[in-house]
């Protein structure tokens, strides 16, 4: 079931946070660059990850922090191969495709409760109107409480009860 909530993602008592990348993805903006920046060594297994995989859009990529708190790389942009490659931009068939991947893992992990930010619409430049009901009918009838953040303010813990 999915529970609208305001705040800061990173503060969620989740037991996953998911958010969407670019393989290769530099992390340099946004909520990625906050968990690049709070989790140096995930940002550094993700790209050794896509150096031995090349994973393709709709794939994901977990890693788990040393609290026992899992982040969820969903592939949603196109890749960032090659030197100096930037990521390219996402698609409503990938956020489908990994929202998808990321249903079968919270099942197979059994997580307690998933939070997401506004997944594709930053640097993946989709528009919330279209990406916001990929959400609801690739997770709306899920069993476990899916925090939707969809408003962001920084420093505020999110009423996810």
């Amino acid at each position: 079931m999915i529970h609208e909530v305001e705040g800061d993602i990173l503060l969620s008592s989740a037991a996953a946070i998911a958010h969407g990348v670019a393989p290769n993805d530099p992390m340099d903006q946004g909520l990625a660059l906050a968990l690049r920046e709070r989790y140096p060594a995930m940002h550094k297994d993700f790209h050794h990850w896509c150096h031995v995989r090349h994973p393709k859009p709709g794939e994901i990529w977990m890693w788990g922090t040393v609290g026992g708190m899992r982040l969820v790389n969903l592939i949603t942009q196109e890749g960032g191969y090659g030197h100096g490659a930037k990521p390219g931009q996402a698609s409503l068939k990938n956020v489908r495709k990994s929202l998808k991947a990321l249903r079968k893992l919270a099942k197979k992990e059994k997580f307690s409760s998933i939070a997401l930010p506004k997944l594709a619409t930053g640097v993946g430049n989709l528009d919330w109107a279209d990406v916001k009901p990929v959400i609801y009918d690739q997770l709306g009838d899920m069993k476990i409480p899916v925090y939707l953040y969809n408003v962001f303010h920084q420093g505020q813990q999110a009423n996810e009860g």
